[in-house]
C-alpha cells in the first residue's frame, strides 16, 4: 500500500504554488497561523510544520511576533569576474574608481560601501596565502560591506602585509581608489590572481551584517595576487549571499 503524503506536505505545496503563481507576492504577510488553521480545518502543529518546510526552503521568512511573510525577491547583482581587477579594465575605467562598484553602476544598480580599516595579526588561512607568521606579523585589514541599492550585498575584507602599503592609502579609513588600482599606484603589480570559492552557511556575524534570511547559504570567494617574482600582494575575501549575486566567467578552451 502506498504510503500517505503526510498532510503538511500538501498544504506546503499548497501554498508554494501560490508563491510560485505571484498570488502570494514578495513581502506579503501570511495568513495567521489560527486562520491557517480554520482554512486547512488541520491542527496548529500541522500548520507549523508545513510553514517551517517551506522557511527551509527560503520561500518564507518569520519575524517574531509578526507572523510569517514571503522571502524578499533581490535584484541579482552581476559580476563578470573575468575581467574583475584586470588591468586592461583598469585602463578602461577612466574614472579610477572602484572597479567593483564601476561592475554594479553599470548593471543599472546604486553601489555603496562602508570602509573600516584597522591593524592586526592575520588569521591563519590569510597568514598561509601571504606566506606570513600568524604569531608575529602585521597585516593591513580593510574591512567593507558592499550595498547595491541601499540593501547589504556582500562583505569585502582585504588583508595586506603592514610593512608593503604602510603610508600608502589603504591605510585610509575610506573607499579609496586610483587610476590602474591603488596597489599598482603604490608599485605593487598584481600579475597573477589565485581563487579560491568555497559554499557554506553563513556564521552569526555574516548573518547580522547581511541582514540575511534564514536558510541563505553564502559563496565565500577568496582572492589572492602576486608580484612578477611570486610574492603575495593581497588576500581578499569576499563573502556573498546566494540569494542575490550571478558570478559570471569567460573560460578560454585552449
Amino acid at each position: 500500500m502506498a504510503k500517505q503524503t503526510p498532510r503538511y506536505h500538501a498544504i506546503a505545496d499548497d501554498l508554494r504554488n501560490q508563491i510560485s503563481r505571484g498570488e502570494l507576492a514578495p513581502g506579503r504577510k501570511l495568513p495567521t497561523e489560527e486562520e491557517l488553521t480554520t482554512h486547512y480545518e488541520v491542527s496548529r502543529n500541522t500548520v507549523r510544520l508545513a510553514l517551517g518546510r517551506l522557511t527551509e526552503e527560503g520561500l518564507l521568512v518569520s519575524a517574531q511576533g509578526r507572523g510569517s511573510f514571503v522571502r524578499e525577491r533581490y535584484e541579482p547583482a552581476v559580476w563578470n569576474w573575468s575581467v574583475l581587477e584586470s588591468r586592461s579594465a583598469h585602463e578602461a575605467n577612466h574614472s579610477a574608481g572602484d572597479q567593483w562598484a564601476s561592475q554594479i553602476a553599470g548593471n543599472g544598480q546604486t553601489p555603496h560601501q562602508e570602509v573600516k580599516v584597522s591593524i592586526r595579526r592575520p588569521p591563519a588561512e590569510v597568514a598561509r596565502q601571504l606566506d606570513l607568521d600568524p604569531a608575529t606579523a602585521l597585516t593591513v585589514v580593510r574591512e567593507r560591506v558592499r550595498y547595491v541599492d541601499r540593501e547589504p550585498y556582500a562583505l569585502a575584507d582585504s588583508y595586506f602585509p603592514e610593512a608593503l602599503v604602510r603610508d600608502t592609502p589603504l591605510m585610509l579609513p575610506e573607499d579609496v581608489s586610483a587610476p590602474g588600482g591603488v596597489l599598482a599606484n603604490a608599485g605593487l603589480i598584481q600579475v597573477r590572481f589565485s581563487d579560491e570559492i568555497t559554499v557554506r552557511m553563513p556564521t552569526r556575524d555574516e548573518i547580522e551584517r547581511l541582514v540575511l534570511p534564514a536558510s541563505t547559504p553564502v559563496a565565500v570567494h577568496m582572492r589572492t595576487g602576486y608580484d612578477k617574482d611570486g610574492q603575495p600582494l593581497r588576500v581578499m575575501i569576499t563573502t556573498l549571499p546566494g540569494d542575490r549575486h550571478v558570478i559570471r566567467y569567460d573560460v578560454s578552451a585552449d
